[in-house]
């Protein structure tokens, strides 16, 4: 991402109380050989990597600690599965195969498979696109069951952050980031936020979200504001944030970028502000002024996930050209005590409505709980760009920089399951309705999977409400629709056993069952 985030002095130091805005988005952060390949790039947060590591004063090193076990544990699950299907193509073929088969699943992925798919495997030799399909679907389920208990740890923190936002003001926050899967562990990791505190996300090819659909959000909010009073009363004057998050990558801005815009950061960023503001003139339309919303743009840089908040101005209005990058937050406040780094974050928070350049405002400084919640994410963040400083030496490996997504997630979505790269997700109720989503998805799978001649594994989650007659029926009938439809618009793939499906339901209430169903 751009770095130039602070005005320096005659003497050479930066004064956080003296910020510029940037002058441009997507532009190259690192020197570029005449053959356009990025060369190696300080680190913008920690310039002393690798020959010194660098801890914030503000990080929580115990939830880096218990982030990471959980990462590791659903990662390692994943990628034993290649190993193990070489040494299944590598077994001699003969009338026990399908019982080595078996035996080495349990020994190797900690579970067996279904027999009808080995059993017949010393006829014309194993299934290896089945097995690798199923191996990918087991280990989804086991890491929805480990999250899901991690989501009951954490119900004391989703209340103690629900009580903050109504603190800032917010009875709501309505967050629509990139459905890239780099953007996959956005809550627990980026943002550091638990669900389900008052917070909705949907993911988005581009962060492009449906204005319409959540217009309907939002009235299903205030209607529940309106008859139950929660998560507190209408006429209490709190507000409904919605946030976009787009993307860059700071090492190679123009090939590891967006894929839905063509890896050009700066209209990621237009895009994604079109939509807020389309979103927050839809509500006033429709309801008057007296309902207006909050709205918020944030960039990450998905080679570090340090990000880059755009600072709302007195009125609401937002500017791609005046934000704060946290990377330079973060080498700023390094070396500062606790106290001092907190108040240098809320005098940047302050200073960068201040500026005479591109990203000048007349309306001045947010109101305070859009302060204290731009400030908790950007404290949030410090944790999180310490925790790829301790892990990948302060920028990810060239392997894992650019997609390295496991599934496809149609439909809902896994809301349990949050991790960097682990889906690319389409959020779709019909395939017309979101062609380009799947698209995408289906692309960066040709290149992932479909080119080492590996099929694409393809999770359809529909959530139904229990409470509602018929609605369980009607998720099924759902998934099984989206399922044909996606078959017959890539077609050939489908014919070339390309395609795989898991199709499963789950009533709203967090942590309740996931029920697995019928294709037909």
């Amino acid at each position: 991402m751009t770095q130039q985030p602070f005005r320096r002095s005659s003497q050479g130091a930066p004064r956080l109380g003296q910020r510029r805005a940037p002058f441009g988005l997507g532009a190259s952060s690192g020197l570029r050989s005449p053959l356009g390949t990025p060369q190696p790039v300080a680190h913008p947060a920690c310039p002393s990597l690798p020959e010194r590591r660098c801890h914030h004063p503000l990080t929580n090193h115990e939830a880096n600690r218990q982030l990471a076990y959980c990462e590791d544990s659903v990662k390692e699950r994943f990628d034993r599965i290649v190993p193990f299907l070489k040494e299944v193509a590598a077994l001699p073929r003969d009338g026990q195969l399908g019982d080595r088969i078996q035996e080495m699943a349990q020994d190797r992925l900690g579970h067996g498979f279904n027999e009808a798919l080995v059993n017949d495997s010393w006829i014309e030799g194993p299934d290896l696109k089945g097995l690798f399909a199923s191996a990918t679907f087991e280990a989804l389920n086991a890491a929805t069951k480990q999250f899901g208990r991690k989501l009951e740890d954490q119900k004391d923190d989703a209340l103690s952050t629900s009580s903050f936002f109504l603190d800032c003001g917010f009875h709501a926050v309505d967050i629509s980031p990139c459905s890239d899967g780099r953007l996959k562990g956005l809550m627990p990791f980026i943002f550091r936020l638990p669900p389900w505190s008052f917070t909705y996300r949907k993911a988005y090819a581009g962060a492009l979200f449906d204005v319409e659909e959540d217009l309907r959000l939002w009235s299903e909010v205030e209607l529940r504001r309106f008859r139950e009073g929660v998560p507190n009363r209408a006429d209490e004057g709190s507000r409904y944030l919605k946030i976009a998050v787009y993307h860059g990558s700071s090492s190679d801005p123009h090939h590891e970028g967006c894929a839905a815009h063509g890896s050009d950061e700066r209209k990621a960023a237009e895009a994604a502000l079109d939509r807020l503001q389309a979103f927050r003139q839809a509500v006033e339309n429709a309801y008057c002024c007296g309902a207006s919303t909050d709205i918020l743009l944030v960039g990450v840089d998905t080679d570090t996930d340090a990000i880059r908040v755009h600072v709302p101005d007195a009125n609401g209005d937002v500017s791609v050209h005046r934000y704060i990058d946290n990377a330079y937050l973060y080498q700023e406040t390094l070396n500062l005590e606790r106290d001092a780094a907190h108040l240098a974050i809320y005098d940047a928070i302050r200073s960068v409505n201040e500026t005479d350049d591109w990203g000048r405002t007349t309306g001045g400084e947010p109101h305070d709980g859009m302060r204290r919640f731009v400030a908790n994410l950007l404290i949030n963040n410090l944790s999180q760009i310490d925790y790829v400083t301790e892990r990948y030496q302060g920028r990810y490996p060239a392997e894992i920089i650019g997609h390295a997504e496991r599934y496809i997630s149609v439909g809902d979505g896994f809301e349990e399951v949050q991790m960097r790269n682990l889906a690319y997700f389409a959020h779709l109720h019909t395939v017309e309705e979101n062609t380009n989503d799947l698209d995408v998805g289906i692309k960066i799978f040709r290149k992932l999977n479909v080119s080492h001649g590996l099929p694409i594994p393809i999770a359809i989650h529909f959530r139904y409400d229990g409470r509602v007659p018929g609605g369980r029926e009607r998720a099924v009938a759902r998934a099984q629709r989206v399922c044909h439809a996606i078959r017959e618009r890539h077609s050939e793939l489908d014919e070339q056993d390309m395609l795989y499906f898991q199709l499963t339901v789950q009533d709203r209430p967090s942590g309740s069952e996931i029920e697995e169903v019928s294709q037909a």
